[in-house]
């Protein structure tokens, strides 16, 4: 390792090598031999193999949901668990304490009177509460739609399937935030 220090001058420069006691790591390519290319899966396998885990099922139905800078990865399980809507590994009640927010994530289910019939687990990171329910809901409209084609028109009408693009404007220079100007001063 090389260590630049000022000299007695103070304006030019000199090279000190600075050693540890260790040997310097020289990091080589490996060498592939004819007998481990020989043991390598094709291309053709891996292509089947990659097909094979396309055509396999699913036990869940998985959708992304967003709101301002919250994200809410969704997974509407087939069969039914104990809870029906879990949030960050917890009940969406205990996660999302206000009414107003919980209301918000069973719209999509409510709307379809499917609340209770799947179980549906969700991890959501970013942004506040009311963004992250948001968010949820996002995504288990989308879920939704993804199980069943004819619910489009019901879920679109309420607007749960429109990815809300109201963000936070940027600070411009000059100005406090987004818009707002320093206080002028007439005199």
């Amino acid at each position: 390792m090389e260590k630049t220090t000022p000299s007695a001058k103070g304006s030019l420069r000199q090279s000190v090598s600075v050693t540890s006691g260790k040997k310097p790591i020289h990091r080589t390519a490996k060498k592939t031999t004819v007998k481990e290319i020989k043991k390598a899966p094709s291309v053709k396998k891996i292509a089947v193999i990659a097909s094979a885990k396309k055509d396999k099922k699913l036990p869940y139905i998985y959708s992304v949901g967003k709101r301002k800078s919250a994200t809410a990865r969704v997974r509407v399980h087939h069969v039914k668990t104990a809870d029906d809507i879990t949030v960050n590994n917890k009940k969406h009640t205990e996660y999302f304490p206000y009414f107003e927010f919980s209301n918000i994530v069973e719209q999509p289910l409510k709307k379809l009177n499917l609340l209770g019939k799947y179980s549906i687990t969700v991890r959501v990171l970013g942004g506040g509460k009311r963004a992250q329910a948001e968010a949820v809901r996002h995504g288990i409209a989308r879920a939704l739609l993804q199980m069943d084609e004819s619910v489009k028109k019901t879920l679109r009408g309420e607007g749960y399937l429109t990815r809300d693009p109201r963000e936070k404007e940027r600070k411009k220079p000059g100005l406090k935030r987004a818009r707002r100007a320093p206080q002028f001063s007439k005199r």
